[in-house]
């Protein structure tokens, strides 16, 4: 089974964005705000993912 490369990207997004949620929901105790900072980064990182340019090899 091939997964394309896009696929990933939204994959890591999709999960990024739960997790942001899951941090945003226990944002009072101390250790939401890293579970919301760790999400929001995934989610950046897929989305770079998304437009970066690939190499292809014939």
């Amino acid at each position: 089974m091939k997964v394309r490369a896009n696929t990933t990207s939204w994959i890591v997004t999709g999960l990024g964005a739960t997790v942001s949620g899951l941090g945003a929901m226990t944002l009072k105790k101390k250790w939401g705000a890293g579970i919301l900072g760790f999400g929001l980064a995934h989610v950046v990182l897929g989305l770079l993912d998304m437009v970066r340019p690939t190499v292809r090899n014939s």
